[in-house]
This record gives structure tokens, sequence and C-alpha cells, in this order.
């Protein structure tokens, strides 16, 4: 089976967000689809090892955040790539309220927030039904899984659904590139990577220099 097919699907990105207690926590997805109009349901996957999805079990209520095509990708690495039980994923991030939960302030194109009326377990992910009780439309051109893939060269978080390894190009001379074995991310600076400071971090998921791979 050629699970490349399932690209050729239309998938958005989205911030997740949602309480952990008195804390503010979320994390990416592309998995998100209206369900019915009246009342306003819609479905969104969340794997069972993000943390969010336990938070969002416990608190019953979510927000999702519709990302911009010119979005940072640091946002979406601050979100996608590191574990909000690890760290407080809101620190310097602006954010709002709606609905008792979160939303960015920046990057999205608008949002919707409502309670979880019902969900589904699959093997992997939680499918969470929420009934939209809020919603804001802001400016921006929504950005579509294939521009962040194909434009910026985005990488899928491995607990993302639409997670595929990623093929390896054959036109590619090996061992000219450093990657960031965490989020895909390619350097490609002025400095040779073999000189920079060992304080160096992966501008998107905050990883250090020796997570990085020749490739």
């Amino acid at each position: 089976m050629d699970k490349n097919i399932f690209r050729n699907l239309s998938y958005g990105v989205y911030v997740v967000t949602t309480m952990d207690g008195m804390r503010q926590t979320g994390c990416v997805a592309n998995s998100c689809m209206q369900i019915t109009s009246d009342p306003a349901v819609v479905a969104v996957s969340i794997n069972h090892d993000n943390y969010t999805n336990k938070c969002i079990k416990e608190s019953k209520s979510l927000a999702v955040n519709i990302l911009t095509e010119n979005a940072d990708m640091t946002l979406i690495g601050n979100f996608g790539f590191q574990s909000g039980k690890d760290v407080n994923k809101f620190e310097n991030i602006p954010f709002e309220w709606a609905y008792g939960n979160p939303v960015l302030k920046d990057s999205t194109c608008g949002y919707f927030a409502g309670d979880v009326i019902g969900s589904y377990e699959t093997g992997t992910h939680t499918v969470f039904f929420v009934e939209i009780k809020d919603a804001e439309v802001k400016s921006g051109t929504p950005m579509t899984y294939a521009y962040y893939h194909k434009v910026k060269n985005g990488k899928s978080p491995k607990n993302a659904p639409t997670y595929l390894p990623e093929e390896k190009d054959e036109k590619e001379t090996p061992g000219k590139k450093w990657v960031c074995s965490v989020c895909g991310y390619i350097y490609q600076g002025d400095i040779p990577f073999e000189e920079l400071s060992e304080d160096f971090v992966c501008p998107v998921c905050k990883q250090p220099k020796s997570v990085f791979e020749q490739k």
C-alpha cells in the first residue's frame, strides 16, 4: 500500500490549545474537519502520546487556531516538537482567551473554541468531537499542509496522523547537509555547521547542536 496517497488529501496546520489545570498548553495538529453546521461540530484528531490529549480529556474543552501561511516556523516548532508536560509552551507567546481556552494573538486567520461532546479512540489517536461555542475570523491565508511541506520545507511530528518517513532523494549528494533529527530542519547558514558554537540550537524545535545529523 502506498501511503503517499494520503498526502493528496486536504489538511490544514493548526495549533490546538486547552488548559492543563490553571496552565495553558497545546500542540500542532493537521487533522480537523467540520461534521455538522447546526449545531456547529468539528472533529479534531490528537495522538495518544501528546500531553495535550490528556489535558483535553480532563478539561473537556479546546480551541483550534488556524495558522496563516506567514506563521513563523519557530511557532510550529514550539507547539509541535516539544511536550507541554516538560515546558510552558505559552511562556513567550502572546495570547487571549476564547471560551476558557488560550488562543494565539498572532499568526492565525481565526479560531474556534468549544466543548468536547464526545470522542472516539483509534489505535494511536483520539478523535474529539467539539461543539463550537465561540469563533472569530481574522485576516490572512490559511496554511495548508501541502504549503507547509513543500514551501516551508516543514516536517510532520511523529505523533501527527499524516506522519510518513521522509523519502531519500537519490539526486542529493550524501554528507552535504546537516539535518535536525527531531524536526527535520536543514541548516543553511553562512557559517559551516562544524564551526557553529556549541550553544547553537535548532531555530525550529530548540534542540541542541548535538541532535543534528549529516546526510
